[in-house]
């Protein structure tokens, strides 16, 4: 049910226009002028704003202009006596969608708020479309450990070599690798990600190197793996402690000759792809268990990073908070909530189990839980209880 705000200074109109909007199915809040208007504007998420110009206290003007600051995603429609018809044209060329003049033909009135409904479901879809399709996110963080992080990345993209990430679950791993693929010779080619852990040990070679019409029963057709897929660019290998020893022996094979086979198939074929590879895993524990290949490590570790956990580096949790508040509001279409400074203080002192991936459901919990601005309390009901 989309929400609407009138403002207006004659009762009558008001409810005309309640009467009708709410005859219609949407859901509706009254203001007698600009001021209260705005009070609500800035206390509740509306879909659209039916409002007058000519008010008291604050016209209809003053009013777009300041709801254009605090949100100016959702459509304005100013209404208008016809002596105000050139104000009307003013307030459209300053923000406003549209106009109605008074009194409000109804079916002029309905068309006109479908419409900039419309126009807004459209802008929330594209503004989530655009930050889907970016290339790679912010990587957020002032502490020593994540400039280190920057600077590294900032020496080893331009170069082909290897990077082996390593770090606890929901640090951020697979944003470092993209950020190295970002800033790399390589990054007009593709990033191609393969799960380990999450691949069958019997079908990851199939997955990695692909495997010809027949080869085993389910092999119907021909397919090229991974590594021929990400063939120019760069080739994230994630959780690679959870690799197969039969597969490792042929990543190795890879990283050497620069030469994958098909599964099922005797030519070779050439590939030019740069290997990223991230484990939660201690490595060399895993080689002191024989699980993992030591030349398989050393061909992966040509350089190095460790992400901190959350809880190494509490001094960023404000600025990823103040992060995630933003890019979740703008994605459900709501203004920015604020957090009270006793609230954030709770949470920089959580024990973040789930490093960043737990801190982004937890701040998009209070979003969606809290009321304007997420306190102490909500921290309390919502995240510690």
């Amino acid at each position: 049910m989309a929400s609407v705000l009138i403002i207006d200074d004659e009762r009558a109109i008001r409810k005309t226009l309640s009467e009708i909007l709410s005859y219609e199915g949407y859901k509706i809040d009254e203001a007698s002028d600009g001021e209260e208007g705005l009070k609500l504007f800035s206390s509740k998420t509306y879909d659209v704003v039916l409002c007058d110009i000519k008010m008291p206290k604050m016209d209809g003007l003053e009013f777009l202009e300041k709801a254009k600051e605090i949100n100016a995603d959702v459509p304005i429609i100013v209404i208008s006596g016809h002596g105000n018809i050139d104000t009307a044209v003013e307030a459209v060329k300053k923000g406003a969608f549209d106009y109605v003049s008074k009194p409000p033909d109804l079916n002029r009135l309905l068309i006109t708020l479908r419409n900039a409904l419309d126009k807004q479901v459209l802008v929330s879809e594209a503004k989530t479309l655009k930050r889907k399709v970016s290339k790679v996110q912010e990587m957020i963080g002032e502490s020593a450990a994540i400039k280190k992080i920057k600077e590294t990345v900032e020496k080893v993209a331009p170069t082909d070599a290897r990077v082996l990430i390593t770090g606890e679950n929901g640090v951020g791993k697979e944003l470092v690798a993209r950020w190295i693929h970002e800033k790399s010779n390589r990054s007009t080619g593709p990033i191609i990600e393969v799960n380990c852990a999450a691949i069958p040990g019997e079908l990851i070679e199939s997955e990695l190197f692909g495997h010809e019409k027949g080869s085993f029963t389910s092999a119907i057709k021909q397919r090229i793996g991974k590594f021929e897929a990400a063939n120019t660019g760069t080739l994230f290998l994630d959780e690679i402690g959870d690799m197969s020893a039969t597969a490792q022996a042929k990543v190795l094979r890879a990283l050497q000759e620069g030469k994958i086979t098909r599964v099922g198939a005797e030519k070779d074929i050439n590939v030019d792809v740069r290997v990223v590879a991230a484990t939660n895993k201690d490595l060399l524990k895993e080689v002191e268990s024989k699980n993992f290949r030591l030349d398989l490590y050393h061909r992966l570790g040509v350089i190095i990073i460790h992400v901190p956990s959350l809880n190494e580096r509490r001094e960023d949790v404000p600025l990823l908070i103040d992060y995630f508040l933003a890019i979740i509001a703008a994605d459900y279409g709501q203004p920015k909530k604020e957090i009270e400074k006793k609230a954030l203080e709770y949470l920089q002192h959580y024990n973040w189990t789930g490093n960043i991936r737990e801190l982004r459901n937890v701040v998009e919990r209070l979003i969606i839980l809290s009321g304007k601005t997420i306190t102490v309390e909500d921290v309390k009901s919502y995240v510690l209880g």
